[in-house]
């Protein structure tokens, strides 16, 4: 009767910890690993974040609609999303659109609503304008509900300049913290980014 009473209460345990850790991933965290270089420096590769799922609202579990909607991405949050392209895929980008913004690059330099940005975090392997690429693009509304978004390392990065715009419902959450980061190229943990906010 003690062992199955303690076999009761291991199942318990077991069963409340994995509940917890469902509701956390569906409506509080979820982790990325960051599998390549397109938003370099402000992301490494093998860099491991926590996103913050509520950020921009609660979803129903396994949809793409909110129970509750907070505030929008703001210009420069680095989210985490269903990639357009692939649904099955998670990208992570910096948002450079939101609703209603007129997005145009002429010459690698960005405009919104006519206003050249600084962009202290965009990063170019090539730094003359290549011929018919995504240097120099048409102007571009942002629809209500979508978000236009690139990576910080432009010349490696396949982003809304070549697929379009991101469906709110898509995002995943905003990236939050680096928890782990490891360098596969000198087989070793990157100490100093652990703990780090994303930005």
């Amino acid at each position: 009767m003690q062992r199955r009473s303690m076999f009761l209460e291991y199942f318990e345990a077991i069963l409340v910890a994995v509940v917890l850790a469902i509701l956390l991933r569906t409506f509080v965290v979820q982790a990325y690993k960051i599998p390549s270089g397109s938003m370099l420096e402000a992301l490494q590769i093998g860099d491991r974040l926590l996103v913050g799922k509520f950020s921009y609202g609660i979803k129903i579990p396994f949809t793409e609609q909110y129970i509750i909607e907070f505030d929008g991405p703001r210009h420069g949050d680095i989210i985490v999303f269903k990639a357009p392209p692939r649904p099955d895929e998670d990208y992570v980008k910096r948002v450079i659109g939101v609703p209603g913004d007129l997005i145009q690059l002429r010459d690698k330099k960005l405009y919104r609503n006519g206003q050249l940005i600084d962009e202290h975090y965009a990063r170019f392997l090539v730094e003359r304008v290549l011929p018919g690429g995504s240097d120099n693009t048409s102007p571009l509304t942002v629809p209500q509900g979508q978000y236009f978004v690139m990576g910080d390392n432009r010349d490696a990065s396949q982003d809304s300049r070549l697929w379009g715009f991101v469906p709110r419902g898509n995002i995943h959450g905003r990236a939050w913290i680096v928890y782990w980061s490891w360098n596969s190229d000198e087989s070793s943990v990157r100490w100093g980014r652990i703990g780090s906010l994303v930005r």
